[in-house]
């Protein structure tokens, strides 16, 4: 804690307290979210397609508006997309405890969603700028502060919902209002995070600029497959615990999240500091990349009629994924920086969360399509070796455009006045 106390003083105001922004961010989100399922389909009794819908509305307005979020961050600057995307989820948190009509209850969705949209791009923008030549170190603790949000958001929403679920929205949607205007008082006005588009350029231009970024557009695709990776937290390893564990599944699966978000807290800044010590950027990135593949190697070796063991090839799997995601987190956001040649970051960010996002969705897909082949056939290991040969894919990738130069970031433009 006091490494961390430390680092974080280190930086400048404007980084602090996107850090902060970040912890309350995630703190109010996942309070709320782990249990918005349960209390549509038990609290208001929808029917199971209506809760997919409810809650596959937040997840495209999310990931599907990100360009126009970052678009927004690069013409406005980062103050007014942040401040607006805190109100919205104000509004959207404070709806989806009090309505219970689906046309009301997606309209809140898609205010949570399009709110995260509007933020998520700028708060990166703006950490990079105000972080320097030192963005590796404030990424890194960036994601400490994100992945405490994580960790003690649900413990927090667990503690409100012995109370009731409206009490949980009420205060996870006060937290989003305290922030709006603590961050109004307190967001520095105007551009930030290098030049921005130029008044008389459209917005087709800026995102005709962007497209026109071919290493940026490759690194993207190149690290696409370690979103699908670290969602398996979320799908694969919860199958594999349902298959196991039976009644256990539930508790373990809890437990997991946490360990993953322990793991980040933990152990994120010695992680990066021992990866700065000894490779560089792009070896970072390619040496995360293959822990994150290997981390399911047990889970594809190890038997699968053994409670014992796969519990342990479980918490090996999140171990090394949260390892690896952590290794490779504030290496791939300083990359995006430099391959946009710090012109246009904020849309930068934007697309490249869009296609992650997208990358997050066409895998599930194939995941879960996978897991089903694979139980039909008794080929339990297949999942994993295909997860694991993802991970390797994504290492060469990466591996490969380094070696080509094409992870070189352009020369900066000059800014503007």
């Amino acid at each position: 804690m006091k490494r961390l106390w430390t680092q974080t003083r280190s930086f400048p105001p404007g980084a602090r307290l996107m850090m902060l922004n970040q912890f309350a961010v995630n703190l109010a989100f996942y309070m709320l979210m782990p249990y918005l399922a349960a209390h549509l389909a038990g609290g208001l009794g929808l029917a199971a397609w209506a809760v997919g819908l409810v809650l596959g509305v937040r997840n495209f307005s999310q990931q599907g508006l990100f360009l126009i979020g970052g678009t927004l961050a690069d013409r406005l600057g980062p103050r007014m997309p942040i401040m607006a995307g805190c109100l919205l989820r104000t509004l959207g948190f404070a709806l989806l405890g009090w309505v219970d009509s689906l046309p009301a209850l997606i309209a809140a969705s898609a205010a949570t969603g399009f709110a995260g949209a509007l933020f998520n791009p700028a708060v990166r923008a703006l950490l990079a700028a105000e972080a320097g030549d030192r963005r590796v170190d404030a990424f890194a603790t960036f994601n400490v502060y994100y992945q405490a949000g994580m960790l003690l958001g649900p413990l927090v929403g667990l503690a409100l919902l012995t109370a009731d679920f409206r009490l949980v929205c009420t205060v996870a949607a006060a937290v989003f209002a305290v922030l709006t205007v603590f961050q109004w008082r307190h967001l520095p006005r105007g551009r930030t995070g290098g030049p921005a588009a130029a008044p008389r350029e459209s917005v087709l231009a800026q995102w005709r600029t962007v497209v026109a970024n071919r290493p940026f557009l490759l690194f993207s695709a190149a690290m696409t497959g370690s979103y699908v990776l670290a969602f398996q937290v979320y799908l694969a390893l919860p199958l594999a615990a349902a298959d196991s564990l039976g009644s256990r599944a539930t508790a373990v699966t809890s437990g997991l999240f946490v360990v993953s978000a322990a793991v980040a807290v933990a152990g994120q800044l010695r992680l990066t500091a021992w990866a700065k010590r000894r490779w560089r950027p792009e070896e970072a990135l390619v040496g995360g990349l293959a822990t994150m593949g290997l981390a399911f190697v047990p889970l594809m070796t190890g038997p699968r009629d053994s409670a014992p063991v796969v519990l342990v090839a479980l918490v090996l799997a999140v171990v090394l994924l949260a390892v690896g995601s952590a290794v490779v987190y504030p290496f791939e956001m300083d990359t995006v920086v430099a391959l946009s040649g710090n012109r246009l970051v904020a849309t930068h960010y934007g697309l490249y969360h869009t296609v992650s996002g997208l990358g997050i969705t066409l895998g599930n897909l194939g995941t879960g399509a996978l897991w089903d082949y694979a139980a039909r056939h008794h080929a339990g290991w297949l999942t994993w070796a295909v997860l694991t040969a993802t991970g390797a894919a994504c290492a060469g990738s990466v591996a490969a455009l380094a070696r080509t130069g094409r992870l070189t970031a352009p020369e900066p433009l000059p800014a503007t006045a």
